[in-house]
């Protein structure tokens, strides 16, 4: 069911985009917002991998860098079917760790060099595990191409804003329908944020449950999480951006908007889930 929802929010958000660039300036504002869809997805699905590990300061290890951290993706790719995912470090104490790539041919895995040093081999193994679920079910892919449909939005609404601040007075020119470039401006970037966050959501779920199924101990994961959560809230993520937040296994960005709008489903409701996972051994988003 949350893959169906997952397609069906990222319809609602092309259409929407779609919609803005017609209500703002008719045809041609269509035509515009499409191209822009076309090409900043095209650019998103070739090098969003490199541009997000860039901005972390990720560097690519090898066996003999990191054997632990080495060996423990390899067998967990190999029990989860999966071809060897690059593998990188980020340079930073706030625990976390995201999946990168655009198809499980392309996957990479970056964990900050906290996490090594504050989770056991089980946790550690839980989230690696949550991480290799988003490579193969492609969720590093559905995540950019929401978050580009979110960021062309975004350009739409400053547009029309900037469109009505020059056309002014000058009543012989017809401009875009003001009340149309008023929700441009102020509600569709919401819109696109709320369906942004409920695509993130609905793919951490699956990604614990699978994540659960491939290191066989969802309570290694929700003692990770639980450590994760917490430590969040008090060692700051000094690189990257609020806007790869849905990108992480659990949100490093606390403050301001990025609290106000959540890109992940509340720790406690996954951690939940992962205990009743454990009584039960049924392993089901």
């Amino acid at each position: 069911m949350n893959y169906v929802k997952s397609a069906m929010l990222l319809a609602a958000l092309t259409a929407l985009l779609l919609f803005m660039g017609q209500m703002i300036a008719g045809q041609s504002g269509l035509m515009i917002a499409l191209v822009m869809a076309v090409v900043m997805n095209f650019g998103s699905f070739w090098f969003s991998d490199k541009i997000v590990l860039g901005m972390y300061g990720a560097r690519e290890v090898t066996q003999s860098d990191t054997p632990e951290l080495f060996n423990l993706v390899q067998q967990l790719a190999m029990r989860a079917n999966l071809p060897m995912p690059r593998v990188y470090m980020i340079n930073e104490e706030a625990p976390n760790a995201f999946a990168t790539g655009r198809s499980p041919a392309k996957g990479a895995v970056a964990v900050s060099a906290g996490l090594m040093r504050m989770l056991s081999r089980e946790e550690l193994a839980g989230v690696i595990a949550h991480e290799l679920s988003h490579i193969q079910n492609r969720d590093t892919l559905i995540m950019t191409i929401a978050g580009t449909l979110a960021g062309a939005l975004s350009y739409l609404s400053q547009m029309a804003m900037w469109g009505m601040m020059f056309r002014g007075g000058n009543d012989r020119e017809e401009g875009p329908n003001p009340i149309a470039a008023l929700v441009g401006v102020l509600i569709a970037p919401i819109a696109a944020a709320i369906i942004q966050m409920a695509i993130s959501r609905s793919r951490e779920y699956i990604a614990d449950a699978n994540g659960a199924q491939i290191s066989g101990a969802p309570l290694g994961l929700a003692s990770a999480l639980k450590k994760i959560e917490a430590y969040s809230q008090r060692i700051p993520m000094h690189h990257g951006s609020p806007a790869t937040a849905h990108l992480f296994i659990v949100n490093p960005f606390k403050g301001g908007l990025a609290g106000l709008f959540r890109t992940h489903p509340a720790t406690e409701e996954r951690i939940a889930r992962l205990e009743q996972m454990a009584r039960t051994g049924k392993f089901r988003a």
